[in-house]
């Protein structure tokens, strides 16, 4: 019978980590250990080193298509079968096999030799493993339709992840090492870029992180160990709500810190009457902290605290229980038995238990104050069961007495007190008890019809008679006071929370307030006035009916239509009227900067003006005048040639100032939303190759890589082509003398990009927006150069046709232009419409930064 082969898996956090370099090289080693290793599978992607590594192991021909030699194709298990080697190596565990192969997937030829005693070295992806597919789309936008079940890899005996810095992986893939060049430029954007490749380098640590604590869960199991793992100290604080939470969970952080960076969890038990929450603002307090000591924060809900606490503790492998103790006086001891800590040492076997002593309890043991939770109805009924129950009964026991039957009279007598005092509590209970102490004396006890006690043993038992009556009430009291209060702490919270919600929502907060509030006090209606204008109304006042107030500040007032509001609920309505204080408050300061804030825009705006004319528009049109005036004054006296100067002069000049009102008129028509697009089906190299004509680009200025295919874009010809110009021409402007501009394009999840890529000195990221603000140069001195209105015009058209530009880093080092415009056709598309979203958007933005100076 032949012994199964051993899974090893080398998995990488993202492509081009070096898993089929790092497969071959465990190949190598094992073959140089005498081991029989042969190649199943492999693929190289065109890199000569990983091709190198291949030379000297044997290999197996692949079924199927491929390069000769190469390794590529599917493998050929019937191949393998008959060579049985002792390793396999198998590239690209999550594989789909072409058409009409042995098994669908890879994964399958895998097992099939496994099942057959040979040991298998794979490779596999993060992004290929089943469970994470959805998480590595959220990440990378890119959809893997090439998957394995988890349970197939958690078979693996070895996994092992292989992972380089996103920054290396990014010099790999610029240098053509991971990708072809024309995929390199939208790889860096989207699932290369340094954000994806931390998320999947962080994925795949937690999903080995997972598994390692399902195997020593598993082992833990195995071995029947009940205790906590001790590989890692877990330290668990357990919370009260008290004042002394801060302290043990600073106890807590200790410890953890003393055992060599162990794991700090906080934990709360609610339901039981030992960690109940005594100050709820105090617990929400403490959770605030645990989360500063890096603590995990959980709530469990039991009766039994003790055994609830010691429950959870064991359910994450606790190693250590921090609880707090309060110090009582013996008599307290006694009746109140020996507390929550005591239990949770007994029951606590394997886990040490840390006790902090919370200081002595304050006062002695107070006798529970008799007021009644029950309503008048029941206390009635309780009283007339006892006026009618008691007649009752005596005739009842009367027709069966004997002198042997005084036991079951009692209990009979008993049994009625019990039921009065479950219905009306405790003061039909003691006239119940009082009642039928009286008949028991008078009809059941010798000497009969008199109240006199002939047997002291008698009287003992009226006595305890009595005190059963009370004792049943007050647990009947107690029941029903609890449940009052449950109920009111539940409707107070849920009040509460909606008030606190109204109010951070911050739309129609008062609105939400005032329907709120008719609801919780059962009003008729509720109405805010301010300044004798209604702000918000709720329900509708009735003709006569009552009617309150109470004042919210300011001159506003709310308006209480219907019954008083009890006493018991002043304290919400307290909370209520605050809030709506507080929402006034927030609506009024939300107008006065509402209508501040489009002259602080317009301020910003002219001033940068203002700044950018005095710099720009002085060159230019002091060199038009003087070359105009020096041909004046000059007048015949001029030869051909210097005339001809000064007329080139006034010429550029004037050009220069033609440019510059043009892009002024444009920053208006993009503030104003009033410049009309047409959207339309476009190549973007037809957009391009006019940009560099416009440019008179020199030869060997600038390097095309269009990669785009048939695919076209939606957008405006002239707009977009303007938005290239200005952009190719920022590139140039920036580039080193000999450095030519990239310019790439490339198609990716529904949108083209169009990359514009110079090797200058950059810009820092913090800086990055504010390329993008009118009369915005960055400190560029060079008032030849306009007045900064390229970029952000160039921005304004390009979201107006659906799109995005943003700046990013160039690998090695310089400024790459990002134009990303849907392609066409674009669903639900307007073929002509405004500007005004994209513009007006961009104009905003724009109004709303410009204030950083030009």
């Amino acid at each position: 019978m032949n012994t199964r082969g051993r899974l090893h898996v080398l998995l990488g956090a993202a492509p081009g980590a070096g898993k089929t370099r790092a497969m071959l090289e465990e190949g190598r080693r094992l073959a140089d250990e005498g081991r029989d290793v042969v190649i199943a599978a492999m693929e190289p992607h065109g890199r000569d080193a990983t091709a190198a590594l291949a030379a000297g192991i044997p290999r197996v021909p692949c079924a199927g298509p491929g390069p000769p030699g190469s390794g590529q194709g599917e493998v050929d298990v019937e191949a393998v079968l008959a060579r049985r080697p002792e390793i396999a190596l198998v590239d690209e565990l999550a594989h789909a096999n072409a058409p009409g192969s042995r098994h669908e997937k890879r994964w399958q030829d895998v097992a099939e030799l496994i099942d057959a005693g040979i040991d298998v070295v794979s490779t596999l992806n993060v992004e290929h493993i089943e469970s994470l597919n959805d998480a590595v789309l959220r990440i990378t936008g890119v959809p893997q339709r090439e998957t394995i079940p988890d349970d197939v890899l958690r078979e693996a005996e070895q996994i092992e992840l292989i992972d380089v810095a996103p920054q290396v992986l990014r010099a790999r893939l610029a240098s053509g090492l991971i990708h072809p060049a024309e995929r390199i430029d939208a790889a860096l954007s989207h699932y290369f870029s340094p954000g994806s490749l931390t998320a999947l380098r962080e994925l795949a640590l937690l999903w080995l992180a997972d598994e390692s604590g399902r195997e020593l869960r598993g082992f833990r199991v195995d071995r029947g160990l009940d205790r906590g793992w001790e590989a890692r100290e877990r330290v668990v604080v357990a919370l009260s709500g008290g004042p002394e939470g801060e302290a043990l969970l600073r106890r807590g952080a200790r410890i953890a810190a003393r055992s060599g960076g162990g794991e700090l969890v906080a934990v709360h038990v609610a339901g039981g009457a030992g960690l109940r929450v005594e100050h709820p603002l105090a617990l929400a307090e403490q959770r605030i902290l645990a989360g500063r000591l890096g603590a995990a924060f959980h709530q469990v809900v039991g009766d039994d605290v003790p055994s609830a606490l010691i429950g959870f503790a064991r359910s994450i492998g606790a190693t250590q229980i921090v609880l707090g103790a309060v110090r009582r006086g013996r008599l307290a001891a006694a009746f109140a038995g020996p507390g929550i800590a005591a239990a949770v040492v007994r029951e606590s076997a394997d886990i040490d238990v840390h006790i902090v002593a919370r200081g002595a309890a304050v006062g002695g043991i107070v006798l529970p104050r008799f007021r009644g939770a029950l309503t008048a109805r029941r206390r009635v009924a309780g009283f007339a069961i006892a006026l009618l129950g008691g007649p009752l009964l005596m005739w009842l026991l009367g027709s069966v007495h004997s002198a042997e039957s005084i036991a079951t009279e009692v209990l009979s007598y008993q049994l009625l007190v019990v039921i009065v005092a479950l219905v009306g509590g405790i003061w039909p209970a003691l006239f119940a008890a009082v009642l039928s102490g009286i008949t028991l004396d008078l009809f059941f006890i010798e000497p009969h019809f008199t109240v006199a006690v002939a047997d002291p043993v008698h009287l003992f038992a009226l006595l305890l008679h009595i005190a059963i009556a009370v004792l049943v009430s007050y647990v009947v009291d107690r029941a029903a006071r609890q449940t009052q209060t449950a109920r009111r702490a539940a409707a107070e919270s849920e009040l509460m929370q909606t008030v606190a919600g109204s109010v951070l929502s911050g739309q129609n907060a008062v609105q939400a307030l005032v329907d709120r509030a008719r609801d919780a006090f059962s009003l008729s209606g509720v109405r805010v006035v301010e300044e004798g204008v209604v702000v918000a109304a709720s329900g509708e006042p009735l003709a006569g009916g009552r009617c309150s107030s109470v004042p919210l500040g300011d001159g506003a007032v709310l308006e209480l239509h219907g019954p008083e509001v009890p006493a018991s609920e002043q304290r919400l309505l307290a909370v209520v009227a605050a809030q709506l204080t507080a929402a006034l408050e927030r609506r009024r300061l939300a107008e006065t900067a509402s209508g501040i804030e489009p002259i602080a825009a317009s301020d910003r705006v002219r001033g940068a003006l203002l700044s950018a004319l005095s710099h720009d528009l002085r060159g230019p049109l002091a060199a038009a005048t003087a070359a105009v005036g020096g041909l004046r004054a000059a007048g015949d006296s001029l030869s051909a040639e210097d005339a001809r100067e000064l007329l080139e002069t006034a010429e550029e000049s004037l050009g220069a100032l033609t440019v510059l009102v043009t892009d002024l008129l444009d920053v208006s028509r993009v503030r104003a939303g009033a410049l009309t697009i047409s959207l339309v089906p476009l190549d973007p190299a037809d957009a391009v190759a006019p940009a560099l004509d416009e440019l008179e680009i020199a030869p060997g200025s600038v390097e095309l890589a269009l990669g785009h295919g048939p695919a076209q874009v939606l957008a405006d010809p002239v707009l977009l082509q303007r938005a290239i110009v200005n952009v190719i021409a920022n590139a140039i402007r920036h580039s080193p003398d000999g450095t030519p501009v990239r310019i790439a394009t490339s198609a990716f999840a529904g949108r083209i990009e169009i990359r514009i890529v110079d090797r200058g000195p950059g810009i820092p990221a913090e800086l990055r927006d504010e390329v993008f603000l009118p009369f915005q140069r960055l400190g560029d001195t060079d008032n030849s150069s306009g007045l900064g209105l390229g970029l952000a015009l160039s921005r304004g058209f390009v979201e107006a046709m659906h799109g995005a530009l943003n700046a990013e880093d160039t690998p090695g080092g310089g400024l790459t232009m990002v134009i990303a415009l849907p392609m066409s056709p674009a669903p639900g598309a307007d073929p002509v419409r405004t500007a005004g979203d994209g513009l007006a958007r961009a104009g905003r933005r724009a109004d709303d930064r410009a204030g950083s100076g030009p």
